[in-house]
């Protein structure tokens, strides 16, 4: 069965960087899944996926601009400690989620105090050119449930 729109498709990808470091893995868990045709992914990345079927392998590389955006230059911003997510240590480079009104986000440390933390706002790998090794593993047609939510639910997708 072909990619095409309304299908899930689950894949496992590896994303290296320009000079082919590997940043990211999915082999460690389920295949990532997706509904095809609903802007779950990439848009560049997704219009390669159309037309490919299980056991596909192939490779895409994004400019920034289709990835996580180009690096914005001001986008430092000084933030309670009250809205990071979880960590107790913070040390400047660390990559950290905040709670915003739009929900979590990842941003870089820049500075950690007791009370306040310095950080870029841009997405750590924002300004980056990247490289997605991709295995498609399965396709398959979406449910109904699945069409109306608008995403894959079970292993690699949505839990409810």
């Amino acid at each position: 069965m072909n990619i095409s729109k309304d299908h899930i498709v689950k894949f496992h990808y590896e994303l290296q960087n320009e000079s082919n470091e590997e940043l990211e893995n999915s082999r460690s868990a389920e295949p990532v899944a997706y509904l095809h045709g609903s802007n779950n992914i990439f848009p560049k990345l997704e219009a390669e996926m159309d037309g490919k079927k299980s056991g596909d392998i192939f490779s895409v590389t994004l400019a920034p601009e289709d990835a996580y955006g180009v690096r914005l230059a001001n986008s430092e911003q000084r933030i309670s400690r009250k809205h990071v997510v979880g960590k107790k240590k913070i040390l400047p480079g660390m990559v950290i989620s905040v709670n915003t009104e739009k929900g979590q986000r990842q941003v870089v440390v820049i500075k950690a105090g007791k009370f306040v933390v310095d950080v870029d706002t841009n997405h750590p790998m924002a300004g980056k050119t990247l490289t997605f090794k991709i295995e498609i593993m399965d396709v398959r047609e979406a449910t109904a449930e699945e069409l109306s939510h608008g995403h894959a639910h079970g292993a690699g997708g949505h839990h409810h």
